[in-house]
């Protein structure tokens, strides 16, 4: 193709096209870079960046993790495949690898990369280990294999093609359904659910959680303080779902179960991977404040709310997210662009791969006037939401 046909293809002059070319001008505007794209037949804007992460053509949607492909490849590998190591990892082991992972998904800033670059073993590990061992011990490998499963779905949501997802999620479900235990059940249905919302189906999403946290409420009393998290967390999924619905008895009421059922926990607790305890439900009291489009509330709340508290980096990203929202639907353009500063600088990686979040940024790129326009451009940048 030549240099003018490309030109008038995007509805600009080949000395402009000349000056892309040569690095003599930047190309910033979002508009123009899909043409060029549509042009080019290129799905991947970073192939005409030269960028090192996939950017879709449509800025507000899913951004590919680095390493799709290699944990394609585990999740979808020989069913004879043999382990990363000469003999099968002990569950011990397993168990071991697992809880650092989830660790480190609440610890990092970069949690999604760095957990992504050592899921395909793991997986590929776990997956063996359930055909090593018999009765007790097999649902047992079974229940480490659903917690990996559902550490590979929280990893990819929103960074993977929505088959492989739904593959991680099913696979989830089945090897917690072979563990039979309570835990490992409930935390599928929690998993299940948050598919299930995020893809617009909200009233399955809470019948299933409704229905586990049934399930497990006759457990409470002599169950694990694991359980009862569990418990606590299908709660504030349910009322999460409900408020995103505009139902606000429902929503509360959700909210309020689990305000119950963390006092019953100690004070310093919080699940290993849905983070629930005391600071988590104060979290989803904003999110279903800023959902129920009551900004006013939800910004109250987070005035008795010291985010050191919260156990997890990854969310406190997310609530920032939630107060960015929250200014947002009150048209504070400048409080908007202050929280998801902070929620970039908290965790890059929560904003960048979370289409809510980049949706915000968005919006703000094209709302914000004045001395704010050149700070919008610089997070739109660092984001990677390009110009409209």
């Amino acid at each position: 193709m030549s240099r003018m046909v490309l030109a008038n293809l995007v509805g600009r002059g080949p000395d402009w096209l000349k000056k892309i070319e040569r690095g003599e001008r930047e190309l910033r505007s979002y508009t123009l870079l899909v043409r060029l794209a549509t042009a080019l037949r290129v799905n991947d804007l970073s192939v005409i960046t030269g960028g090192t992460t996939p950017v879709p053509v449509d800025a507000s949607s899913r951004l590919m993790l680095p390493f799709v492909g290699e944990i394609r490849d585990a999740v979808r590998g020989s069913l004879f495949s043999s382990p990363s190591q000469d003999d099968p990892p002990s569950l011990d082991v397993l168990r071991g690898r697992v809880s650092e992972l989830w660790r480190l998904w609440h610890s990092s800033r970069f949690q999604r990369s760095e957990v992504g670059r050592m899921l395909p073993v793991l997986i590929r590990d776990a997956q063996v280990s359930t055909r090593h061992f018999d009765g007790a011990e097999r649902r047992k490998a079974y229940a480490v294999l659903a917690d990996v499963y559902h550490l590979a779905q929280q990893a990819l949501a929103y960074a993977c093609e929505p088959e492989l997802y739904w593959i991680i999620v099913d696979r989830g479900r089945l090897a917690a359904q072979e563990a039979d235990d309570p835990v490992s059940l409930g935390g599928a249905a929690w998993t299940y659910g948050n598919g299930l919302r995020e893809t617009g189906y909200a009233e399955e999403a809470i019948r299933e959680v409704e229905t586990a946290a049934n399930g497990l409420a006759p457990l409470l009393d002599g169950g694990s303080d694991d359980l009862r998290a569990m418990y606590g967390a299908l709660h504030l999924h349910a009322a999460i779902t409900y408020a995103r619905e505009g139902r606000d008895g429902d929503a509360w009421r959700h909210w309020d179960e689990a305000n119950r059922v963390v006092e019953r926990l100690p004070a310093a607790y919080a699940h290993a991977w849905t983070v629930f305890g005391r600071a988590n439900v104060d979290i989803h009291g904003i999110s279903v404040g800023v959902d129920l489009r009551t900004p006013g509330a939800a910004l109250q709340r987070s005035e008795d709310m010291d985010l050191d508290t919260v156990p997890s980096v990854e969310r406190r990203s997310r609530v920032l997210i939630e107060l960015a929202r929250a200014q947002h639907q009150r048209h504070d353009h400048a409080g908007t662009l202050h929280y998801m500063n902070r929620a970039h600088t908290t965790s890059p990686e929560s904003v960048r791969y979370t289409p809510l979040a980049r949706g915000l940024v968005s919006d703000l790129l094209r709302e914000a006037r004045g001395p704010l326009k050149s700070d919008a451009v610089a997070l739109a940048d660092a984001v990677g939401v390009l110009a409209g």
